[in-house]
């Protein structure tokens, strides 16, 4: 068989782990009920509105979509009070994260990045070429006095706040003095996945209305329920945009799930609900670490980052025999650390009866 030359970064990425399949978990274990708290998914699932969303446009799947999902583009910038062609929506905002890699970084080029972090962003900066200045967390959050004094001649700046795995938020009055110093040929891209469940505060909007360089990027996969619909978008200024849209697909986000996020959208009720259920979720098992005598991270997110004091391959492994899938710490760089999706009242019961068997067994 002939050898096809593959580009070198793409040789040197480091594939993407997701959480495991529960179907996966049901055959190794012949299980049959089974618990997912690894991916940080909406436990309540999606909004009922927009399932019916998606019924209602089943019968349009054979036109194509809207190419700009104006509709949802129009709601959300209704919703955010900015101007419609400042929001971008994308197939997921990791789509969105690598259109801006295709659009500004070039071979040779800087990129600046958060270790401990989600490892997409320095995926999409290797992609294109870029050398990479990773900075590792501080005090599980963004450090971002070392990250502005590497800002001169980086293209790009990738934050995450709330952090994922550990849940940690960068404060807008840091984020002030941040912009304030960072060259406004630098673009900041700021990953808001969980902005939702942040609790925080802190006027991301109208930090985005100061800077012209500010970018956030927010997904409708997690406090929204339509993880499986692949609908994100960011909020920025269009001449930012625009050359996105060049490299970028034509119909890259489908019928189904602009009518979702849409509905979605709409649905407060059921965002009132989910972050209801995440606030008591939370309170639950931080009560669980402090009775199991497990420190666990402050979060503003929809899971826990939990250091169980060992090794976390064992646990987890037990834990998968119990039917409750977590996220093992390891690709974190945590190996004593496991990543737990706030569940239900009856998921966090479950997990928690798990976990004590594999601490006290």
């Amino acid at each position: 068989m002939p050898v096809f030359p593959v580009r070198p970064e793409v040789v040197r990425l480091r594939p993407y782990v997701p959480g495991r399949p529960i179907g996966d978990v049901q055959q190794q274990y012949g299980l049959a009920d089974v618990v997912k708290l690894a991916s940080n998914e909406n436990p309540l699932g999606a909004s009922p509105r927009a399932v019916a969303a998606i019924r209602q446009a089943a019968g349009e799947v054979h036109i194509y979509p809207e190419g700009s999902a104006r509709a949802l583009r129009q709601a959300l910038s209704a919703r955010h009070d900015v101007p419609e062609d400042w929001i971008m929506v994308g197939n997921g905002s990791d789509e969105i994260l690598k259109l801006l890699g295709a659009a500004y970084v070039r071979a040779g080029d800087r990129t600046v990045v958060p270790g401990g972090s989600f490892p997409n962003y320095r995926a999409v900066s290797e992609l294109f070429g870029a050398i990479v200045d990773e900075v590792p967390l501080l005090e599980e959050s963004m450090d971002l006095r070392t990250m502005v004094r590497l800002a001169p001649g980086a293209r790009l700046i990738f934050l995450s706040s709330p952090n994922n795995p550990t849940g940690a938020v960068v404060s807008e009055a840091e984020f002030r003095a941040f912009m304030g110093a960072v060259p406004p040929e630098t673009l900041v891209v700021v990953d808001q996945a969980y902005h939702e469940f942040d609790e925080s505060g802190g006027d991301w909007l109208g930090l985005l209305r100061l800077h012209e360089n500010l970018i956030l990027t927010r997904t409708f996969s997690k406090a929204y329920g339509l993880a499986g619909l692949r609908v994100g978008y960011g909020i920025a200024r269009p001449e930012i945009w625009q050359p996105l849209y060049l490299v970028r697909e034509p119909f890259t986000v489908n019928t189904l799930a602009q009518a979702a996020a849409l509905a979605a959208l709409e649905d407060r009720e059921h965002l009132a609900a989910t972050l209801a259920n995440n606030r008591d979720g939370k309170a639950f098992l931080a009560r669980l670490c402090e009775q199991l005598g497990l420190h666990c991270i402050p979060t503003q997110a929809n899971f826990l980052m939990i250091d169980l004091g060992r090794p976390a391959g064992p646990v987890c492994e037990g834990l998968l025999r119990a039917g409750v899938i977590v996220r093992p710490g390891t690709g974190f760089g945590r190996p004593s650390c496991i990543r737990v999706t706030i569940g239900t009242p009856e998921q966090n019961h479950r997990f928690a009866t798990a976990l004590r068997g594999e601490m006290q067994g």
